[in-house]
């Protein structure tokens, strides 16, 4: 599977294991503090070839996603759910422990981040969802981000998360019927 896109991920193992599993080029960013020269290789690349930002399902990730989302519009976003970021043996968390086929199907999967979607889903319609507080709400996220291929995040910024990536009224009604679902033949 070839990628046309730049891939930007944190760092050397990342690009080892996406390589295994695809023929692409990389922009590793090296950690969570990303310098200017390498948000201007960013930019270029988006330019030429686009670009999907693809981090590890964790804080540190997820602060480089904000920042290149900040500087540089019209990146996609690849993720990986964070039981299959896992290693076989040891500590840690990241794109380097996902096997072959989850980088290809998350790469496959990379959305549009767009900051100027339209608000049809409302917090309190996170609220009566179940997606916010209360028992298994965490679980319930965890899921909805499975479903709708935009990852997991905590209560407050899944609103924000559905926004950015344009999920309508229609998609989550959908989603959440799905959980609702799993829920009830749990």
């Amino acid at each position: 599977m070839k990628i046309k896109e730049l891939i930007v991920v944190e760092g050397k193992d990342d690009t080892t294991a996406v390589r295994r599993a695809v023929n692409a080029d990389t922009i590793e960013t090296n950690g969570s503090a990303i310098s200017m020269d390498t948000i201007a290789m960013i930019q270029k690349a988006q330019e030429t070839r686009g670009v999907i930002v693809f981090t590890d399902p964790d804080y540190p990730g997820e602060k480089i996603r904000k920042t290149i989302a900040e500087h540089i519009p019209g990146c996609r976003h690849a993720f990986i759910p964070k039981e299959k970021a896992l290693p076989k043996t040891g500590r840690g968390i990241g794109v380097e422990h996902a096997a072959p086929e989850v980088i290809r199907e998350a790469l496959k999967d990379a959305q549009l981040m767009d900051d100027n979607a339209p608000e049809e889903i409302t917090r309190e319609d996170l609220i009566d969802a179940g997606l916010i507080a209360g028992p298994g709400a965490r679980e319930r996220r965890e899921n909805l981000g499975k479903l709708l291929k935009i990852g997991y995040t905590n209560g407050k910024q899944l609103h924000k998360r559905l926004m950015m990536f344009q999920i309508s009224s229609g998609e989550f009604a959908a989603a959440m019927e799905a959980i609702r679902q799993e829920e009830q033949h749990a």
